[in-house]
Parts: structure tokens; C-alpha cells; sequence
């Protein structure tokens, strides 16, 4: 049980981190200064995509983890 609630620990902090790491819609004030600066220069989509997936995973995992804790 002890490793269970380590792993739910490393989990929603990888959560965390994973939510905080992705730029938003709007790109906040960033967006709003380089304007189309980074449509020109291309931005990498890739990373972003790579990182909503892990975090969704992560996610899941979150709730899995959590049932079984709120079980046990």
C-alpha cells in the first residue's frame, strides 16, 4: 500500500508538471506580442501534441490509482 501512494504521488506530480508545461489556446501575452512571428518561423506542434498525451495518460492513471486508493 505504501508503494501505491508513492506511485499516486510521482503521478499527480507528473500531472502537475505536465499541465503547467503546455502552452495554452491563446498563448497568453506571448501570443500577443510576437503576433505572427511564430506562424512565419513555424511552430513545433509536435511537442505540444506529445505532451497532451502523456499528461492524458498521466491522468488516467491519476483516477485509476485514486479508486484503488479510496477502496483499499
Amino acid at each position: 500500500m505504501l508503494v501505491l501512494k508513492i506511485f499516486h504521488l510521482i503521478v499527480s506530480l507528473g500531472v502537475i508538471v505536465g499541465f503547467l508545461l503546455q502552452s495554452g489556446k491563446s498563448a497568453g501575452l506571448s501570443g500577443a506580442i510576437d503576433g505572427g512571428a511564430s506562424q512565419f518561423f513555424g511552430k513545433q506542434k509536435g511537442l505540444d501534441e506529445k505532451l497532451s498525451k502523456i499528461t492524458t495518460v498521466l491522468a488516467i492513471i491519476f483516477m485509476i490509482t485514486s479508486m484503488i486508493l479510496a477502496v483499499i
